[in-house]
């Protein structure tokens, strides 16, 4: 173990990285219980809207952490929430907003092309103050009825968000 220490040390030496300047990064993120209450109080929602729905939360590095589906929701509802879950993630903002501005902005369309992100309304960031810490995704409903859901779904944990 000596040794390890030892050619970390060297390492950080030889790289001119004094360890005054190493740091611990310690940040916000959203945890499987919040993950878990975001869920069911968005499946909640759409299920008393009539609504059989997909809803996936993620955190802050977009890993899916939560996946809940209504027992008659349709197979490729699962794909849909979790890529609006990973875009409302990736771009700090709705799927909708983010998709209306990648439409009329072309400087910004070709984020579209990405892996993973969806330009459909339904996926909402988990916020604190102004960090995303994570996204809620809902996919079965209209476009408006998955985005009231994700909605409900962050208003249930407000409190541990301020």
């Amino acid at each position: 173990m000596s040794i390890r220490v030892g050619l970390a040390a060297a390492f950080m030496v030889a790289a001119g990285v004094p360890a005054a300047d190493a740091q611990v990064i310690t940040h916000r993120d959203v945890g499987v219980r919040m993950g878990l209450a975001v869920a069911v109080a968005a499946l909640d929602q759409c299920e008393k809207d009539g609504n059989s729905i997909s809803v996936a939360v993620v955190d802050r590095a977009g890993r899916l952490r939560v996946f809940l589906q209504s027992d008659k929701a349709n197979p490729h509802n699962i794909e849909l929430a979790r890529r609006k879950a990973y875009t409302a993630r990736t771009f700090g903002r709705t799927s909708a907003e983010w998709a209306k501005r990648t439409a009329e902005t072309p400087e910004i369309a070709a984020q579209r092309e990405l892996a993973d992100v969806i330009a459909l309304r339904g996926g909402v960031p988990i916020k604190v103050g102004n960090e995303t810490i994570g996204a809620v995704g809902v996919s079965g409903s209209s476009s408006e009825g998955d985005e009231k859901c994700a909605m409900a779904g962050i208003a249930k944990v407000a409190d541990q968000l301020k």
